[in-house]
């Protein structure tokens, strides 16, 4: 019965799917009905789901919140509204109510108070966003200054190593191989260092331990060690772990990240055979993969393409933490939130002019697929994943396309300069068309889900 293991592997990437676009779908629809009510335009349904209703109840505000049969999105439907997606109203039944029902609905209510509802989902998935951010900070904490061993992680064998390097938890770093260690927070000085060390697998560092400094042997300080797997990469497809320790390259022996690095972008996309050393077994396995061309953002800005395993590393050893303040979290929240809206925006201008592949924007399937590499990789992993897919969300629907918040928000700035809305055969004409912008970018992002590699 061999279906079984990848019947369920696509289970698990279904139901991991549904979670995290459960999430956020269900923020997004709060943030238009919260706001929307507290405008005074009453929602009628708050509907997680489309299609057939599998549970549902009224509450005090005679609003019907209910779960349909398919969890692929949501909708909060507006006392007027003529369908879920506020595309139009039910004019009959708006002329037939009293000014004070009418006041109560979408088309009846002020320009402000229809602007902010329109505006408060992707506003609320920001703030999904934030706060999911800096909660990962929060738990997480920083880095402590000076560099301190948290805990070793384990490493294959080195010639020439002691079995047992010396370095112990709570070993304050003052140098490696010679090299000061700069701070953490210096981010040109600590390329600087990295660059600096002196290239073995065994190297001395010199520490504080227990008030007294003293020199031990240790491994060099950024073995090819895999501490994060992205999504449907070469590594991942071909079954790589976390904690897997990258020995030899087509039979070379490598200590180093680095090596590592030159040996798969040198490549030019010829396959490479793995030599790996597994922690939890601590077998010897070999893998045969390919890398391949990703396009990655710049510092400065832009994207540069490079030959990729789909792997990130990490140091010899778990780096000690220390506390960060609520505050520090969620201006760091912030931060990472805006961070991953310029890189949308960048991503999305370089692949419209063509600088990088179309392949790099993925459809429901390549979500999915990522939803399910995310959650196999840990809880952290996979509430980063909700997080920034929520700042994407709401990024999209702030574009300025009919059918999208953004395209009502455009309604309603002419409505305020011109003093009234777009005739109703200028909203039909229009949402017919920002209906075929918005299926089109689908198909071809489903597209790229079934053939780009």
């Amino acid at each position: 019965m061999t279906f079984l293991p990848e019947f369920g592997s696509t289970l698990y990437t279904l139901l991991a799917f549904v979670v995290a676009l459960s999430v956020i779908v269900a923020i997004h629809e709060y943030g238009h009905y919260i706001i929307g009510r507290v405008s005074g335009i009453k929602a009628e349904v708050f509907s997680l789901g489309f299609g057939p209703v599998l549970f549902s109840r009224v509450d005090k505000h005679g609003t019907r919140w209910q779960f349909a049969a398919l969890p692929f999105g949501g909708y909060v439907k507006f006392l007027g509204d003529a369908d879920p997606a506020s595309a139009g109203s039910d004019g009959d039944a708006i002329r037939a109510m009293s000014a004070k029902d009418r006041r109560a609905t979408m088309q009846g209510a002020p320009l402000w108070a229809r602007a902010a509802t329109v505006a408060a989902g992707p506003v609320f998935n920001f703030i999904l966003s934030t706060v999911l951010f800096a909660v990962l900070l929060f738990a997480r904490g920083d880095v402590a200054e000076p560099m301190t061993v948290g805990a070793m992680r384990p490493l294959p064998a080195v010639a020439g190593a002691p079995q047992q390097p010396d370095l112990r938890a709570g070993d304050e770093i003052r140098a490696i191989g010679g090299v000061a260690v700069p701070a953490f927070s210096d981010s040109a000085a600590m390329a600087q260092f990295g660059d600096s060390l002196p290239k073995a697998p065994v190297i001395d560092y010199d520490i504080a331990r227990d008030g007294q400094t003293m020199t031990v042997p240790g491994p060099y300080p950024y073995p090819p060690v895999i501490t994060q797997l992205s999504p449907n990469s070469a590594a991942y497809d071909i079954g790589l772990e976390n904690g897997d320790v990258i020995t030899a390259i087509d039979g070379a022996p490598i200590f180093s990240f680095e090596q590592l690095k030159t040996s798969v972008e040198a490549s030019s996309g010829a396959p490479l055979l793995l030599d790996v050393w597994r922690p939890d077994t601590e077998e010897a396995l070999k893998f045969a993969l390919t890398p391949r061309r990703v396009d990655e953002p710049n510092p400065a800005g832009g994207f540069r393409t490079e030959w990729r395993i789909g792997i990130a590393g990490g140091m010899a050893f778990e780096l000690a933490t220390t506390r960060v303040g609520v505050f520090e979290s969620i201006q760091g929240g912030l931060i990472q939130t805006w961070q991953v809206i310029l890189s949308s925006l960048s991503g999305l201008y370089h692949i419209a002019t063509g600088a990088i592949s179309s392949c790099n924007m993925t459809g429901p399937i390549g979500i999915a697929k990522t939803s399910g590499a995310m959650a196999s990789q840990g809880v952290v992993s996979f509430v980063w994943f909700v997080a920034a897919l929520s700042t994407g969300v709401g990024l999209l629907n702030l574009f300025p396309v009919p059918v999208l918040d953004g395209g009502h928000l455009v309604f309603h700035a002419y409505e305020a300069v011109t003093g009234r809305p777009p005739s109703d055969r200028a909203l039909r004409v229009l949402m017919f068309a920002g209906l075929t912008i918005v299926l089109g970018v689908m198909l071809f992002a489903l597209t790229n889900d079934v053939f780009c590699p």
